[in-house]
């Protein structure tokens, strides 16, 4: 079964659809607060153009969301599936911002978890690459459960703190509906 990229993913608090290009207006407007990016190795994602030749590169990817308040149906984000790798049994997730305001753990927890949860289905191992200053997104994912497993450097040569979360054993088998295994990928 081929990993889908961009499925609707529903959670009590937000729901992930994925990124179309009329979302532009209403992600831009959580986007252009500048305290976003403070951190970030591209601080300056909050200026139209730039955030502009982000927005590209997600609907390009064929992986980006954006996430959605599931209260009052407000965008307050986005985040995306990056870098399948079947052989591996790999996928990166990234890209990730959420409003000011849904800062502090459950929103980005439940989103993560989502997330996690769709893509453990179709691979053992996901990946996140945070920005060595990026303190604020590393402790996100120690909360989550991330593990560090080193630095990657870019072909820009841009360098990335690795974490890693693996699958939980018993998500290496799947099975039928009637309870055979179908497969066990431990």
């Amino acid at each position: 079964m081929p990993f889908d990229l961009q499925p609707t993913l529903t959670g009590d608090l937000i729901e992930l659809h994925p990124l179309r290009q009329d979302d532009f207006q209403a992600l831009y407007a959580v986007a252009s607060d500048p305290l976003i990016w403070e951190q970030h190795p591209e601080s300056d994602r909050y200026k139209r153009d730039v955030f502009q030749r982000y927005f590209d590169g997600a609907l390009a990817s064929g992986g980006a969301f954006v996430v959605v308040n599931r209260c009052d149906g407000r965008i307050i984000g986005s985040t995306r599936y990056h870098a399948y790798y079947e052989a591996a049994s790999e996928i990166e997730i990234g890209w990730t911002f959420l409003a000011r305001e849904y800062w502090g753990g459950t929103y980005n927890r439940e989103m993560k978890r989502l997330m996690l949860d769709h893509a453990f289905k179709f691979v053992k191992r996901v990946v996140f690459l945070v920005g060595p200053t990026n303190v604020r997104s590393q402790r996100a994912m120690e909360k989550i459960g991330g593990i560090r497993a080193g630095t990657h450097v870019n072909g820009a040569g841009r360098e990335s703190v690795v974490f890693e979360i693996t699958a939980p054993v018993e998500q290496h088998r799947r099975t039928g509906h009637d309870g055979t295994l179908l497969e066990d990928r431990s």
